[in-house]
């Protein structure tokens, strides 16, 4: 399966909802391969399948610096890559989600993130490391 862009997204997007460029906190949670994936679910952050382990907190990381850029007719964007330090889990999908800011309401799912299989810390670091933010590898992209 590959990355999903949630529908709530599309939708609170074009409502206005959401602000990559510094109104708005984003964040990325960690799941176990028995999370339901699809564009209609999840619509928000929730802690069904959310991995468990050494050194992660439920609700996951803050995602630091978003950077939003547009070339041609594609925008994206892209934020500071991310880490578990010292952790022992396993996880297979990531969610980012609005936290605060804006004007969504309540932890709108933006983006589902599918790793291909589990991926496995044990007493070490677990890093999601972002593409490069550009109009044909940012994570997150729109034309």
């Amino acid at each position: 399966m590959a990355n999903v862009i949630s529908d709530v997204f599309k939708e609170e997007l074009l409502k206005g909802n959401h602000d990559f460029d510094g109104g708005a906190t984003y964040k990325i949670a960690l799941y176990t391969s028995s999370k339901t994936v699809s564009v209609s679910d999840p619509t928000s952050y929730n802690t069904t399948h959310q991995i468990s382990g050494t050194n992660y907190t439920a609700g996951g990381n803050t995602l630091a610096n978003p950077a939003v850029g547009r070339t041609g007719s594609t925008s994206f964007v892209d934020f500071d890559d991310t880490s578990w330090t010292t952790a022992t889990f396993t996880a297979r999908y990531a969610q980012i989600y609005q936290s605060s800011g804006g004007a969504a309401s309540g932890n709108n799912s933006v983006l589902v993130l599918d790793f291909g299989g589990d991926f496995t810390a044990t007493a070490g670091t677990f890093t999601i490391q972002f593409p490069a933010n550009d109009s044909s590898n940012a994570i997150l992209r729109l034309s």
